[in-house]
């Protein structure tokens, strides 16, 4: 290889790295073949560079036989290197996996009566309004804009002779037959722009048709409804930043996990954030910036692309940075920039990639446990929202039941207690998860029941869940049971999942599955089981506390209920009952009953 290396061209090229048994290592592109390539050695004696990335220095170490092939500038190196990266797919390269090319909505203006569509290519003409890039929610954008304006509903409606089915049920103003004019359907092409343009109209108007279709207890149409929220919101990345300016701008950012990393695009169409993408990568050793920032933007603008900013942001300079926005001009014929931030407003952008970055990477771990929870336990949904039951009391005193949300994080604002009156674990369990139940018309269902309990308890859930019609999965988590009670020892307390099982006849039956305690599955559901145990307890201790000083209040000589609910009204609570001073419960009782409370609590 050395002698392969003095003899190279001062030319543009391609350059190929094997090993001993001829495998593909690495592919790179070169201004110069000979000068690129002597950067990856030192000579006397021949050896990898110092400076070289530990994943280069890695490859060169493995490196045993060099190809080139000399090409006739370096755009045309940049068009080849790209194009056998993706068809080889060397062991040391940046491989993003990801051949998608993402649909726009475009609408042509030029039409007398337009209509917005769908399009992964560039549609001849000279009025085209493109919007997007979208990664998902661009059908469900669609949908639900035909649902809401009387635009017209498909392109054969315009040859028809007679007004059809969609203007009998007012979904179409009939421009087939002159009911319109080109200027009035104009306002309803505005209306549309706007719903895509602002993504929070469209999801409101989305979740009150869900909370009508709960409220009606039509639970299918509620749960594809939720699917379409779901669908548009995961297409959005959540920022007030604006643009004074308005620009268009397509943002890079790469940011690298030890060997993981994600490359996220976000689109900025007229200033203001319109969507984003983002693919996760994997390499062997650390993820190289620089080859990712080249590859990433590469790749994008591989295909045919609806609409390409002249202005690429990215979060950090890389090498060949001029190179790739030279190749791009030619590419689209027009002047395309790569720039880095200077201005506050670009620099919020690039911190809005990173956070969101850090997000996703956080929420695919998470996501990645619940397929494989759906998979396990062979359940209908994939569990993106989770209710969490649990009950607690004393002896049978102050009993309470929890309720705990999860979705993507602990969403406590849909917390809920009760107050159970059952007297066994079993009907304290069904009070509970009936009440929920009966709330299902005001807050949709999630995907999964997760349950405290063992097999009595999940069937006293299947046959709530079954008398609502609602599609909501069940598991229960419960510590083995030794002598009727839950074994609870330092180092033995091994929680058992219970789930049910369609078997072949259509029967149902109860299965029981433990899990090592390190499984990442078991480890996450046990979480969100100990976080509503924690808020069962802690209810119940201050139900606890509020029944104790009742009782206490009561036992002072003189004080009833009549007199207990008056002091009740008047301080709001017990403890500023306690804490009351004697001047202001001689304002709710007599002198005698308020001296006696205030020495009862002050006496110490």
């Amino acid at each position: 290889m050395q002698e392969i290396i003095k003899k190279l061209p001062d030319s543009p090229g391609v350059y190929q790295y094997f090993d001993e048994n001829g495998k593909l290592l690495y592919i790179g592109k070169a201004k110069s073949l000979r000068k690129r390539v002597k950067s990856y050695f030192r000579f006397n004696p021949f050896r990898p560079a110092d400076n070289l990335s530990p994943r280069i220095y890695k490859m060169i170490t493995e490196a045993k036989k060099l190809n080139y092939i000399v090409v006739e500038s370096e755009n045309d190196a940049l068009i080849l290197e790209n194009s056998l990266i993706k068809q080889l797919k060397p062991k040391y390269n940046i491989l993003l996996r990801d051949d998608k090319t993402y649909p726009y909505i475009y609408i042509d203006l030029d039409e007398a009566f337009p209509r917005p569509e769908i399009t992964r290519k560039v549609i001849k003409g000279k009025n085209i309004k493109y919007f997007g890039p979208f990664s998902s929610g661009a059908s469900a954008i669609l949908k639900t804009i035909y649902e809401e304006i009387p635009l017209v509903q498909s392109k054969t409606c315009l040859k028809g002779k007679k007004a059809c089915l969609y203007h009998q049920i007012g979904k179409c103003l009939a421009p087939c037959v002159g009911k319109i004019t080109p200027k009035e359907y104009k306002k309803y092409i505005d209306e549309a722009i706007e719903l895509i343009l602002n993504k929070e109209k469209i999801l409101n108007i989305l979740y009150k048709k869900m909370k009508k279709f709960a409220e009606n207890l039509q639970f299918e149409e509620a749960a594809k409804i939720r699917d379409r929220i779901k669908s548009i919101e995961s297409a959005e990345i959540y920022s007030n930043v604006d643009l004074a300016k308005l620009e268009d701008l397509d943002i890079f950012v790469v940011e690298s996990f030890r060997n993981k990393g994600i490359v996220i695009r976000i689109f900025v169409r007229a200033g203001k954030v319109v969507s984003s993408t983002h693919n996760i990568i994997k390499s062997q050793t650390q993820i190289d910036k620089d080859e990712t920032y080249k590859r990433a933007i590469l790749e994008f603008y591989n295909t045919e692309t609806p609409f390409t900013s002249s202005k690429i942001l990215v979060g950090e300079d890389f090498e060949e940075r001029k190179e790739v926005a030279d190749f791009l001009s030619e590419k689209f014929n027009k002047k395309i920039s790569i720039i880095t931030p200077t201005t506050k407003e670009r620099k919020n952008l690039i911190n809005l990639a990173k956070i969101n970055a850090n997000e996703i990477m956080k929420n695919q771990k998470e996501e990645n446990i619940l397929l494989e929870i759906k998979k396990l336990f062979n359940l209908q949904n994939i569990p993106y929202k989770i209710e969490v039951f649990d009950t607690s009391h004393m002896q049978g005193e102050a009993t309470v039941g929890a309720m705990i949300v999860w979705e993507g994080k602990f969403k406590k604002d849909e917390y809920r207690h009760y107050h159970l009156e059952g007297k066994d674990e079993y009907s304290q369990m069904r009070e509970l998860l009936t009440r929920r139940a009966k709330s299902f018309e005001k807050t949709s269902p999630p995907e999964l029941w997760l349950i405290d309990g063992g097999p009595a308890q999940i069937n006293i859930a299947k046959e709530i869940i079954d008398s609502t019609g609602a599609n909501v999965d069940i598991l229960g988590i419960a510590k083995e049971k030794i002598d009727a009670k839950a074994h609870r020892a330092k180092g033995g307390a091994k929680d058992k999942i219970y789930f049910h099982w369609r078997m072949e006849n259509g029967e149902w039956e109860i299965k029981k599955m433990e899990l090592s305690v390190n499984d990442k599955r078991l480890m996450f559901l046990q979480k969100l089981r100990d976080e509503a145990h924690r808020f069962a307890i802690e209810f119940h201790r201050k139900t606890k506390r509020k029944k104790d000083t009742e009782i206490e209040l009561l036992k002072i000589k003189g004080i009833g209920k009549a007199k207990m609910t008056k002091l009740l009204n008047y301080f709001g609570s017990f403890e500023n009952i306690k804490k009351a001073g004697l001047e202001e419960l001689e304002k709710v009782l007599n002198k005698k009953d308020a001296s006696t409370i205030y020495n009862f609590y002050n006496q110490n």
